[in-house]
């Protein structure tokens, strides 16, 4: 349930910000404050109003309130999980992939996720793109032909000024070869208010199209003011698709995914990949096994309608690229026949 207390008007960025507002105990700060130091705070009014500081579990809390085990880095964490360093020919993009690439305008967001993968390069002080540096990085797109794809990311773009944006989103527009500029962003279900008409006609272009990527991995994120930033969005004709993370006590259960990935199918988002927890350092207590996730998936599959199904991809460590974590339904026979597993379990023969 909802904190019953009188509404929070600002962005909560400090331990003792929490620890006032009562969302953590007084006992906590010193802890926190360790954490604070290492890893960006930030509780947006819209976050903060929907946690239960009664439950010790609440799934909100858990994704945006500092935790002491964040200190606790175990073998084989990285600051930089998904390899983004090595890919990055010049400030502010990462070219993985040929035919698209990140661009990565901002270095702050409205709300700090415990488990972000690019949690030791946000926050308070980290760089965004200066002038000359995000015009080098569009002629960098602007020389590769072969760049199709445009995703606007960081930090979470939707901070930058809609003036900003709409130059950003302008100069894309007019290189030939880039037909598709994508948003990666948390703001509409964290600080709606945020997306105002100036802001989403700023997305907005002449010939390249724009989709909107939204981050949400809990069904209470998707309030009712939040279905009404992703209206403004969709109804100004940008598609919008969502990514999840698989999270330890916030999401690892079939009937907190399957009520999730409805709302948002009900907001008019489709929900597009359930993610692997990152190696980021501090992150364990986040992530599940590679075998639970793909057990939800299989569970998902029965029961919830086919708009509501992500693909359950991994990130390589080490950036080499995102692969599909399917379960498997179909095993070969010594004869070659298949053996194809339904959604509830039971096998049936195939013919080949």
């Amino acid at each position: 349930m909802p904190r019953d207390k009188s509404p929070i008007g600002k962005t909560l960025r400090r331990p003792a910000e929490l620890a006032a507002a009562g969302l953590v105990p007084p006992t906590a700060l010193p802890d926190l404050e360790r954490v604070a130091a290492s890893f960006a705070v930030a509780v947006t009014p819209a976050m903060a109003e929907l946690i239960d500081p009664t439950d010790p579990a609440d799934p909100i809390a858990r994704q945006f309130v500092p935790d002491a085990r964040e200190l606790e880095v175990r073998d084989g964490e990285l600051a930089d999980p998904i390899g983004d360093g090595p890919h990055s020919p010049v400030k502010g993009i990462v070219h993985r992939y040929r035919d698209r690439v990140l661009l990565k305008l901002v270095a702050a967001c409205p709300v700090y996720c415990r488990f972000c993968f690019r949690r030791e390069m946000v926050g308070p002080g980290a760089d965004g793109l200066s002038p000359a540096e995000l015009d080098a990085a569009i002629a960098y797109i602007a020389g590769n032909p072969d760049i199709w794809e445009v995703i606007l990311t960081g930090g979470d773009p939707l901070v930058a000024s809609p003036r900003r944006l709409a130059e950003v989103v302008a100069r894309l527009d007019v290189i030939p070869h880039v037909e598709v500029v994508r948003i990666h962003t948390r703001v509409p279900v964290v600080d709606p208010d945020r997306v105002t008409p100036d802001l989403v006609a700023a997305l907005k272009a002449p010939r390249v199209a724009t989709w909107v990527m939204l981050h949400s991995n809990h069904w209470r994120e998707i309030t009712d003011e939040a279905r009404a930033a992703i209206g403004r969005i969709v109804d100004a004709g940008m598609p919008m698709l969502a990514q999840t993370v698989l999270l330890r006590g916030v999401n690892d259960d079939a009937g907190t995914l399957a009520r999730t990935f409805r709302a948002l199918v009900a907001a008019r988002v489709k929900p597009h990949y359930l993610h692997h927890g990152d190696l980021a350092k501090g992150t364990a207590h986040f992530r599940t096994t590679i075998a639970e996730g793909q057990a939800l998936m299989r569970e998902l599959r029965g029961d919830v309608s086919g708009l509501c199904q992500p693909t359950y991809m991994l990130d390589i460590p080490g950036g080499h690229g995102k692969v599909p974590l399917t379960p498997g339904y179909v095993e070969p026979g010594p004869d070659g026949s298949l053996t194809v597993t339904d959604p509830h379990g039971r096998r049936h023969a195939y013919p080949v």
